[in-house]
């Protein structure tokens, strides 16, 4: 049966390399391609310490913010507050943080660390400081501090749009 489009040929000499130069031309590309090679690294140093990104970033900053608000943990890690019910039932469960309901508002709890979870927080940081130092060390404080305020301003810029 002709349809009357003319079908594509395929090249059978395809070398099997792929070029992504196009987009190696797009910021937001590079970001995820550099992104991925960081978390794969950063995925297997938070494993020993059985714990996930997103734990650790709670843990963190429940440990930097003591009383913290459920609700205010769910915006600062940019989750839905459904999802955040997981992580905190995790970190609980494992002893990391209790729950204190708030005398003001007796709906509301305060995320507040326990004993060892201000120890984990003290040997994960340090860990992940030394994946920072692995994966970002060749840039020195000039660079990095550049680097850092230039993904910042890209994320406010992204967020007031």
């Amino acid at each position: 049966m002709v349809t009357g489009k003319k079908k594509t040929e395929m090249r059978e000499d395809f070398s099997g390399k792929v070029s992504d130069e196009t987009l190696r031309k797009l910021v937001g590309y590079n970001m995820k391609r550099a992104f991925n090679e960081v978390q794969a690294d950063l995925v297997q140093v938070l494993q020993q310490f059985d714990l996930r990104m997103m734990t650790y970033s709670a843990l963190i900053l429940i440990v930097d913010n003591p009383g913290l608000r459920q609700s205010h943990l769910a915006e600062a890690l940019a989750v839905e507050r459904p999802n955040l019910v997981i992580i905190i039932d995790e970190l609980e469960r494992r002893g990391l943080i209790a729950r204190e309901r708030l005398i003001s508002d007796r709906r509301a709890y305060a995320l507040v660390a326990t004993l060892p979870g201000r120890q984990l927080y003290e040997n994960a940081l340090r860990a992940v400081k030394a994946h920072e130092t692995k994966i970002f060390g060749d840039l020195d404080d000039p660079e990095t501090l550049k680097l850092i305020e230039t993904l910042r301003q890209v994320e406010r810029r992204a967020r007031a749009r």
